[in-house]
This record gives structure tokens, sequence and C-alpha cells, in this order.
């Protein structure tokens, strides 16, 4: 897998390479620490967290990298508090509803995956008319990641790919790394070459396990509600003096 580097927030960036990820993953991290270190209640740090989400869609696109993938909810998520799991479904569903026009403006397409059905019908509705109403936009690609988890996309890939074989529409030998590729929620994307997770945790949380075969990854101290562009910018200029080799030595 990709180089692993933890990044203290302190550290000031140096001139890069200028080279850009095509594809960046974000594990946003920290709302609710965040949150408990100011003595606020948890819906006001994933409010933050959403504040800081808007911050970073807008600086990822004036930078010129055409694809960002955010995990805003892991399926592992539904095992915390009723109330948190409601506050964070119900800012999901106004963000969705009000961030849309400026999306369209900034020419931003949104594609949400994982299980988007979980969240009940009107998030589900609300999911459908963003990505209809930003279909059209080309400076960025948005993925919202909620709902969702890694081994649980790659076995519903495994599966949609037994069906087939199993109805003779594919032959064993068939089956590829390409084959099953194109069933996963990612299907032709491209694979993601850094992913960033802030708060220090470094682990990936069953996050894009399959696509982040060669990514590079970073890990930022700084708590998610905190990530601005100043952030980004420390974190393009590390990946853009890393060697990259996609596991061939080096020449």
């Amino acid at each position: 897998m990709g180089h692993a580097e933890a990044v203290p927030v302190a550290a000031r960036a140096t001139p890069g390479s200028g080279r850009l990820p095509v594809h960046l993953g974000i594990i946003m991290d920290g709302n609710r620490r965040w949150a408990e270190r100011r003595g606020l209640p948890c819906s006001l740090g994933h409010k933050a967290g959403a504040e800081a989400a808007r911050r970073t869609v807008e600086a990822v696109a004036k930078a010129g990298i055409p694809w960002l993938t955010l995990f805003a909810f892991s399926s592992e998520n539904w095992a915390r508090p009723a109330e948190e799991v409601r506050d964070l479904t119900a800012l999901m569903r106004l963000y969705l509803r009000t961030e849309v026009p400026n999306l369209v403006k900034n020419g931003v397409r949104l594609r949400v995956i994982g299980e988007k059905d979980r969240f009940g019908a009107e998030t589900a509705e609300a999911i459908a008319e963003a990505e209809a109403a930003t279909a059209g936009g080309t400076r960025l690609n948005l993925n919202l990641a909620v709902s969702y988890g890694a081994r649980a996309e790659i076995a519903a890939a495994a599966r949609a790919v037994a069906a087939k074989v199993a109805a003779g529409i594919l032959k064993p030998e068939q089956v590829d790394e390409a084959l099953l590729a194109a069933h996963l929620a990612t299907a032709g994307m491209p694979d993601p070459d850094l992913i960033i997770r802030t708060s220090g945790e470094q682990r990936l949380s069953n996050f894009l396990l399959w696509q982040a075969a060669y990514a590079e990854f970073l890990f930022l101290e700084v708590l998610w509600p905190d990530f601005g562009p100043e952030h980004l910018g420390l974190a393009l200029d590390a990946f853009g003096r890393r060697e990259r080799r996609y596991g061939l030595r080096a020449g």
C-alpha cells in the first residue's frame, strides 16, 4: 500500500513539485471531540464539520483536483446513540437541500455512495434530487460516502459477479480485478491517489479498501471542524514530494 505519514498541524509546508492528486479521499474525523473540548453538544460539532466540508469542496475545486470523496457516515456509525444518528441524518438532508445551488454554481457534480436507502424515503429523495440537479457539473466530481463500508461494498460486488456466473452470463475465468472493480460503487471513477484522515487517528476505518491499493496516506492532527485550506495546502505539498512507483522499483 502507499506510504503513510503523520503530519503535525504545526508543520510548515515547503514548495513541492506542484503535482496534484487526480482523486482525493478524506476521512472527516473529529467532530465529536471538537464539540466535547468546547463543552458543546455533538450536534454542533457535526454542524461545524459540515462547514468544514463546504470549505474543503471549494478549496479542492479551486486547486483543480477533479475528484473528491468525503467519508461522511460509515456503516458502523449506526451503532452511535440514536439522537446523534438523527442529528447527523437531519444535517445531511439540510446540507443536500441548501448546498445544491452552490454546487451547481461552482460546477460540482455530486454522487452519493453507500446504503442510501437505509436513511429512509425522505433522505433518499433528497439525495436523488441533489444528484440530478448537479449532474451537469464538470469542474469537480464530489462523492459523499454515507452508510458506507468497504467490506460490504466488496461483498456486494462479489455477489453480483457470482450471480452472473451462476446465470451463465459470465464464465469463472472471466472474473478478474477489472470486472470486480466494475461492480463497485466507484465503477468508472479513478482510484484515489491521496487519502487524508484528520484527528490524529491512523487507520482507514473501512474506507475505500479496494480502491486505496496504491494510495498515499496523510494523517493530520487537526480535528475535522478546524480543517481549512491551509491544511489542504500542506497535504497537497507533501503529496507533491512523494515518489509514486506503484510497486515498481526505483530507477
